[in-house]
């Protein structure tokens, strides 16, 4: 199944033309082809596709016969027998990097395509920031951390509504990534944890109820459970002190009999 992904052009002029570098976007596992831009390819054209800096050989159109040497593409390459197009399935992270194709023949042509494929993203998981709940703010305030982990060229975002209120951005794969909030209980607008990258976004919402209403609940359930623990360690021990006095009061009276 194909799948959108994004081109972008980027036309630079030589003495002897243009040459055109097509940017494209793509998610892992998606496909994509390659467009050579021609209608019809010839039995005189050798058609050739390569890859990476070191411009190794992945494809080949010589003669109507089709040759793939390249491992890192096992089963994922296709050529359109027509026009001489590539189609990558099943791409991989590990495909990110610069296509050229090359047509000779009665009229050449040479096209170059800029390939990035970009991981699935994890949904933002939103939680209480416990490293915050000690603080004097904690009383009026929740504080929160929307983190995902594994990602990278990401951006990770919170939002008030339709409002950017913070964000960080991460290049390198990292484990993990976190981003802080803190709202207030009472706080009735809505508030959204995004994660990004050029073609995709996952978002979570945050439902202040559940979360922060909820552990202001248990506290205030902790703090009513430890005054009757409080109350009845003090009621046992005035009984305790009343026990002793009782008994000094008997033991002075025996004596004295």
């Amino acid at each position: 199944m194909f799948h959108m992904f994004v081109l972008f052009c980027l036309c630079c002029c030589h003495l002897i033309g243009v040459c055109c570098v097509e940017m494209v976007s793509v998610m892992e596992g998606d496909s994509v082809t390659l467009n050579t831009d021609v209608t019809t390819i010839h039995e005189d054209n050798d058609i050739l596709w390569k890859f990476g800096a070191e411009n190794s050989l992945i494809a080949q159109i010589k003669r109507e016969n089709q040759i793939f040497p390249d491992e890192r593409f096992r089963d994922r390459l296709k050529l359109d027998r027509q026009t001489g197009s590539l189609i990558i399935t099943n791409i991989t992270t590990e495909h990110t990097g610069l296509y050229e194709v090359k047509i000779s023949g009665a009229k050449r042509s040479t096209k170059t395509f800029s390939v990035s494929v970009y991981a699935h993203l994890p949904v933002p998981n939103i939680t209480r920031d416990s490293s915050q709940s000690s603080s004097s703010s904690s009383q009026q305030n929740c504080s929160l951390l929307c983190s995902v982990v594994n990602v990278g060229h990401v951006t990770l975002s919170w939002y008030k509504g339709n409002s950017l209120l913070s964000s960080i951005s991460v290049s390198d794969v990292i484990s993990s990534v976190s981003l802080h909030l803190e709202v207030e209980y009472q706080d009735k607008n809505t508030y959204s944890c995004v994660i990004n990258n050029p073609i995709r976004n996952q978002t979570t919402h945050l439902n202040i109820t559940q979360l922060c209403h909820s552990f202001e609940d248990s506290v205030r359930g902790c703090d009513s459970a430890e005054a009757v623990i409080r109350l009845v360690v003090t009621a046992l021990v005035g009984v305790a002190a009343a026990v002793v006095v009782v008994y000094d009061i008997r033991s002075r009276k025996a004596e004295q009999d």
